[in-house]
């Protein structure tokens, strides 16, 4: 009977091995098919919180732009900077340098505003407001273009240019209008 014990025991054994949890190469297969999955969704993640750094210079880029516009209004010319404007964003931030006006470029018929990154990782920001006179009425008035640049840098936008014939505005090189 003891023999008979033992072998029902050493069945129960080898029967419970059996059942027990994963295999290595199961493991080693999910834990790649984890990597694989990580290494798709990182680079897009990371680049996500660049795009919410740089609306920051979107909005502030926009806004001076706006700003222009309504002192050009008001007293028929360009504030010469920010503190003319009572400064409506900060010069700097941790991650953009702004100005305007006679801080960057400005003539009497358009002022250039930028928002230049501090960051290597970040596109640069510029934006350019033009007085437009209507040929048929003589009204004059502003008309503005807000552009990024194409790939990230340091170094600030130039100034866009205006077809005097229709008042098309074209970003400067290396970079594309906003939407």
């Amino acid at each position: 009977m003891k023999s008979e014990l033992k072998a029902k025991f050493l069945n129960h054994l080898i029967s419970k091995k059996r059942e027990g949890g994963f295999t290595l190469i199961e493991l080693l297969v999910v834990i790649i098919i984890i990597g694989i999955l990580s290494a798709i969704a990182l680079p897009s993640f990371l680049n996500q919180a660049n795009k919410g750094k740089q609306s920051e210079a979107k909005t502030y880029v926009g806004t001076l732009n706006r700003t222009q516009q309504s002192f050009y209004l008001e007293k028929t010319r360009f504030a010469k900077g920010l503190e003319q404007m009572a400064n409506p964003v900060p010069k700097q931030t941790p991650n953009y340098d702004y100005a305007s006006g006679d801080d960057v470029a400005t003539s009497a018929t358009q002022v250039l505003t930028t928002g230049t990154s501090r960051v290597a990782a970040l596109r640069s920001y510029g934006g350019t407001v033009f007085v437009v006179t209507d040929p048929t009425t003589t009204e004059t008035t502003t008309l503005g273009i807000a552009y990024e640049s194409d790939v990230p840098t340091t170094n600030p936008l130039g100034l866009a240019t205006i077809n005097p014939a229709n008042n098309a505005m074209t970003p400067p090189a290396k970079s594309s209008a906003m939407n």
